[in-house]
C-alpha cells in the first residue's frame, strides 16, 4: 500500500513523497493518520538531523518519518494483534517507548514506516509490546493528537510531591485545596494546565497565571474566566508581571503564605528565582520548560531549603498512564485540548513549519495529513476566506466556537479540503 509521507534525509532536509509500504507482518499493524500536531522535539530532530540522538546515523539512504503527536484509524491488524486490536479503531501513540536496550528510540524520529507526518504507516512490534498503541474514543481526532503534550502536564503534575514534618513518605502530586501558581502560564502548555488544574482529578483552591504579554493574559481569561474557575471552587487570577515587585504582588494574593506548588513555563533564570521566593513550607517548583542550554543556572535559596522544606522537580514528559488519562478525560469532554491550537494545516505545509517553528507565534501547529492546506492561523482564517468559499466556511465555524478550533470545524476541513493525494 502506498504513502504519502514526510522523510527526514539530514538536517532540515525534509521531503514530502509518495512511496510503498511493505506487508504489514504477523506482529504489526497498518493503520492510517488523520491529524498529526507539530512539537518542538521535531524542529530540534530536523535541525540536528542524523545527530540527534534518537534518530539513526543512514539517514541519508534510509530516511525516517517526523512526527509523534498522531492519530487516526487502524485499517489492519495482524495475526498475534487481533485480540486486542480491530480494524476501524480511532488511536493514539505514546512515542516513549522505552524499548528494553533501545530506549531513545521513537516513533517520528527513528523509524522508517511510523511517524505522524503520514497518510498511511506501519505501527512495528516495538510499540505493540511496549503497550504503546492506545484506543481512543473521543469525537475528534485532533485531541488524541493532543494527548502527548496534554500527558507531559499530567506528568508534571504527578511529579509534584510534598510530604508531613516528621515522616519520610513523599506524598505524590499538587496539593488538593493549596494555592498554586503557573509562571509564563498563558501560552498553549500553560493552558493545557490551567484546563486541568480547572478539570482534572485534584484541584488547588487557589490558583495563580502571570505572563508578561496582556494579550496572552487576557485570551487566557476568556477561555477560562475566573467566574466560571470560581463555580468549580478554584479562585482563580491573572497576573501581568512585566512591571517591578512581581514577587511581592504574587505573595500578596496568598496574604503572604506563599505557594504550595509552582511551575515554570519558560526557561528563563530570574522566573526560576521568582519562583523560589513564591513557595510556602514545604512548597514544591516544577521546572517544566525545557532549556536549551545544558549550562544554563538559576539562583535558589538554599536558607529555604534547609528550614522551609523547599524542594525542586523537574519533569519533561508522561508516561502511558499518564497518555490513558489524557485520552479519558478528553473522550469525556472534562479537558478542551483545542484551548492550545492556534494553527491549522495540510501535510504541505509541515516541512516550512518544522523547519521555521521557533519563528512563528503562537500555540500548537495542526496538521492533517489527507489535506493540502497552508499553515494558518486561527484568527487569521478570514484573510484568503475573501476569495476561497472552504475558508469562509472554515472561518464561520471557528467563530461560532469562540475562537477555538473545534470537533465541527475539523469535520468541515476533512470534507471541504483538496485531498493531498489528488
Amino acid at each position: 500500500m502506498d504513502t504519502l509521507a514526510l522523510r527526514l534525509y539530514g538536517k532540515n532536509d525534509l521531503r514530502v513523497e509518495r512511496f510503498s509500504l511493505p506487508d504489514i507482518a504477523d506482529d504489526e499493524v497498518l493503520a492510517d493518520i488523520v491529524s498529526n500536531s507539530i512539537c518542538m522535539s521535531d524542529h530540534k530532530a530536523a535541525a540536528q538531523g542524523e545527530t540527534h540522538k534518537r534518530v539513526p546515523g543512514d539517514i541519508a539512504s534510509h530516511p525516517i518519518i517526523v512526527g509523534h503527536e498522531f492519530c487516526g484509524n487502524i485499517l489492519q491488524v495482524g495475526k498475534k494483534w487481533r485480540n486486542k486490536f480491530q480494524p476501524g479503531q480511532k488511536y493514539s501513540i505514546q512515542p516513549a517507548m522505552n524499548y528494553p536496550g533501545r530506549e531513545l528510540e521513537a516513533p517520528g524520529y527513528s523509524f522508517r514506516f511510523c511517524g505522524g507526518h503520514a497518510t498511511r504507516v506501519i505501527i512495528c512490534r516495538e510499540i505493540l509490546e511496549m503497550d504503546c498503541l492506545l484506543p481512543y474514543d473521543g469525537e475528534a481526532y485532533f485531541g488524541a493528537s493532543l494527548a502527548e503534550p496534554v500527558s507531559c502536564i499530567i506528568g508534571a503534575f504527578n511529579t509534584q510531591y510534598h510530604y508531613k514534618v516528621g515522616e519520610y513518605v513523599h506524598r505524590m502530586g499538587i496539593v488538593s485545596g493549596g494555592s498554586m501558581a503557573i509562571l509564563a502560564g498563558a501560552g498553549p502548555m500553560g493552558l493545557g494546565a490551567i484546563d486541568y488544574a480547572l478539570h482534572g482529578p485534584r484541584h488547588p483552591k487557589r490558583l495563580v497565571i502571570t505572563d508578561v504579554d496582556q494579550p496572552r493574559l487576557d485570551r487566557a481569561a476568556g477561555i477560562f474566566p475566573p467566574a466560571r474557575a470560581a463555580a468549580l471552587g478554584v479562585a482563580l487570577h491573572y497576573v501581568n508581571t512585566a512591571s517591578g515587585s512581581a514577587a511581592e504582588t504574587l505573595l500578596a494574593i496568598t496574604e503572604g503564605k506563599g505557594y504550595d506548588d509552582v511551575f515554570v513555563f519558560a526557561p528563563v533564570a530570574p522566573l526560576l528565582e521568582q519562583a523560589s521566593r513564591l513557595l510556602a513550607f514545604n512548597g514544591c517548583l516544577n521546572f517544566f520548560a525545557g532549556p536549551s542550554r545544558p549550562d544554563f543556572f538559576a539562583a535558589v535559596n538554599f536558607y529555604d531549603v534547609h528550614y522551609m522544606g523547599h524542594h525542586v522537580v523537574g519533569s519533561s514528559g508522561g508516561n502511558t498512564d499518564d497518555m490513558r488519562e489524557a485520552l479519558f478525560l478528553m473522550s469525556n469532554k472534562r479537558l478542551t485540548p483545542a484551548v492550545m491550537i492556534t494553527h491549522v494545516g495540510g501535510l504541505d505545509s509541515a516541512p516550512q513549519t518544522i523547519i521555521d517553528l521557533p519563528s512563528i507565534p503562537g500555540g500548537k501547529k495542526l496538521v492533517y495529513t489527507q489535506v493540502r492546506m497552508p499553515m494558518t492561523a486561527l484568527e487569521d482564517l478570514g484573510k484568503p476566506g475573501k476569495d476561497d468559499p472552504f475558508f469562509t466556511g472554515l472561518t464561520r465555524i471557528v467563530k461560532a466556537h469562540k475562537g477555538l478550533w473545534s470537533a465541527e470545524a475539523e469535520q468541515y476541513l476533512m470534507k471541504k479540503a483538496p485531498r493531498i493525494e489528488r
